[in-house]
């Protein structure tokens, strides 16, 4: 498919979102409310000094208000500043009040407020949010347990490019094919899904290698890292394995390297300790596995097969699909797929605000898995999410008014505990 192509499907599809978007859900019951405020609203009220720092004035929307609107207007979708301003009008948002503003003042802010305090309060939650998650007790994934034991961070990164941008502005109008909005990097524990660090990237084209030098000050010393072959980098390698990072990748088919030890060998599997690189040779270890009768490869810096068995590094591997998962659930579910303006710092402004709120539900549906003692895969992210809608209908008639209790007690009907699968799909996805 041409690229001309591919951008208009995708701003097809953009189009579609924004026109089912132009009705907003109902406001959360007071449960859902409490969770947003309790979480976020401390860490808004953190930021007021870089608030003041910046320069920027106490008017009608303030950094409070501000951010009560952007995460309404996502969670609720929200989909037009209009409406979001009848909204303010009429009802408010989480803890503001209601508040008469006009649609140009709100446009102007969402345009210019500076994206970098949604980032700040993204990055000042995440601990609070992983503490929580540490804290609560639900079955863990046996191949996770394992490596637990042996690193501190299991963690998965890949990038993602965003959607077109909806061409509002006159220069984007005059534009051949509407542009892309950049690409983003996501840095994520690989066992809760939490974000840990994420990037933007204004240049669409930009190839996954351009976040190598921000991972690098991300990583610590006993770190795991997992990701795909595009960051396959003899060079990117020698710079993790200084560090004292381990990682698991795939290997390109055209792979050169020399056997130096075989670890095990069967009609099923090869565990090889092998070297690669022309310049400066490293030490690796290639394991292979068959799936569904195929050949499957993966490249470790782990050379003990006690730390990772064969079977684990594929196990572990296969996990990293879950960060397709929350690109999914960031872009569809949660509108990202729609962007409301052209400008870098709006695009920023909605991104943070977007993973925020993709935060905050993850830490819902743990909640969910905890409540019913499953595995957290084993719920559907989407389904609680849109579950909450039948909760808020169950609060109004006074049926309801814990939004964990009644999404778990309610958990098959609704669709959000996922239906058993044959053995042979059981697996997380193919390797």
């Amino acid at each position: 498919m041409s690229q001309k192509r591919k951008s208009s499907v995708r701003h097809t599809r953009a189009v579609r979102v924004a026109q089912s978007k132009h009705v907003p859900a109902p406001p959360p019951a007071a449960d859902v409310e409490a969770r947003l405020t309790e979480l976020i609203h401390p860490t808004t009220y953190a930021q007021l000094a870089l608030f003041r720092r910046l320069g920027l004035r106490n008017r009608l929307l303030t950094l409070p208000v501000m951010v009560a609107l952007v995460v309404s207007m996502i969670w609720r979708q929200i989909g037009s500043a209009c409406e979001l301003v009848r909204v303010l009008e009429r009802e408010g948002f989480l803890w503001t009040s209601r508040l008469r503003v006009t649609q140009q003042a709100l446009s102007d802010r969402l345009l210019h407020f500076p994206a970098v305090l949604f980032e700040r309060v993204l990055l000042d939650l995440l601990p609070v949010l992983h503490a929580r998650w540490r804290e609560r007790t639900r079955p863990v994934p046996p191949e996770v347990l394992h490596a637990q034991a042996y690193f501190d961070r299991l963690l998965i990164f890949d990038g993602s490019t965003l959607d077109v941008l909806l061409r509002k502005l006159k220069a984007l109008r005059e534009m051949p094919v509407a542009p892309l909005a950049g690409r983003m990097g996501a840095l994520l524990d690989l066992a809760s899904r939490l974000p840990v660090h994420l990037w933007y990237e204004p240049d669409a084209q930009a190839h996954d290698h351009r976040f190598i030098e921000r991972l690098l000050t991300a990583l610590r010393p006993r770190d795991l890292l997992v990701f795909d072959a595009g960051l396959l980098d003899f060079d990117w390698f020698e710079q993790l394995t200084h560090k004292c990072v381990a990682f698991i990748t795939r290997p390109h088919a055209n792979l050169v390297y020399t056997v130096v030890e075989a670890l095990q060998q069967t009609h099923y599997l090869r565990d090889q300790i092998v070297e690669v690189g022309s310049a400066t040779r490293q030490r690796l270890r290639l394991v292979e596995v068959v799936y569904q009768g195929q050949w499957y490869r993966y490249l470790t810096n782990v050379l003990d097969p006690v730390v990772l068995p064969p079977d684990l590094v594929a196990a572990l591997y296969r996990r990293r699909w879950r960060i397709e998962e929350a690109f999914l659930v960031v872009k569809r579910l949660l509108g990202f797929a729609y962007l409301w303006v052209g400008a870098e710092n709006g695009i920023q402004l909605q991104l943070w605000a977007t993973w925020l709120l993709y935060a905050v539900l993850i830490d819902l549906t743990d909640a969910v898995a905890q409540e019913l003692d499953v595995l957290f895969e084993a719920v559907s992210v989407e389904m609680v999410f849109r579950g909450l809608y039948h909760f808020t209908t169950a609060y109004q008639r006074g049926e309801a008014d814990n939004a964990v209790t009644y999404l778990a007690h309610e958990a098959r009907s609704l669709g959000i505990l996922k239906r058993p699968r044959k053995a042979r799909q059981l697996l997380l996805s193919s390797p």
